[in-house]
């Protein structure tokens, strides 16, 4: 079995995380942001954390950049959610991409959200090559997004 890949986000992060959320939940968007929410694994309950939903071609993704976190175990569990700006909720089944699948999202996502994440990728950037983004692949699970409503 191989060991998953977690950065356990530190005190500021956990802070930023919050008021990142509570603004978009209340509409404001800070460069694309959004408020996921996901069915807890065990609780069932709904839980809530920011997240960078990425458009490139033809869908929309999610990229955990921290890895194997708790929302990407819930949504492995639930298979979708939903995405919340202020009054705007859309509703989404997910389906997580194979890492040979990932080179090309997590490249655009990069290229978006690098100045905000690339602590998180390591040497890793947009403008690596493919076979690089794919060694780093197995680190960031990516979620392909289809809108249910």
């Amino acid at each position: 079995m191989t060991a998953t890949h977690y950065e356990q986000p530190q005190r500021l992060d956990r802070k930023l995380s919050a008021t990142v959320g509570w603004l978009a939940r209340h509409g404001l968007s800070l460069a694309g942001s959004a408020e996921l929410s996901v069915r807890g694994r065990s609780s069932g309950e709904w839980r809530r954390v920011p997240v960078n939903p990425l458009s490139h071609e033809d869908g929309w993704y999610l990229v955990s950049a921290r890895g194997d976190s708790q929302w990407v175990r819930n949504m492995r569990a639930a298979g979708g959610g939903q995405l919340q700006v202020g009054r705007r909720t859309q509703q989404f089944t997910a389906v997580e991409l194979p890492d040979a699948e990932k080179p090309a999202v997590l490249r655009a996502y990069l290229d978006k959200w690098g100045w905000q994440v690339s602590r998180f990728f390591g040497p890793v950037t947009a403008g690596s090559t493919d076979p690089e983004l794919l060694a780093a692949a197995h680190r960031h699970p990516v979620f392909r997004l289809t809108v249910t409503q």
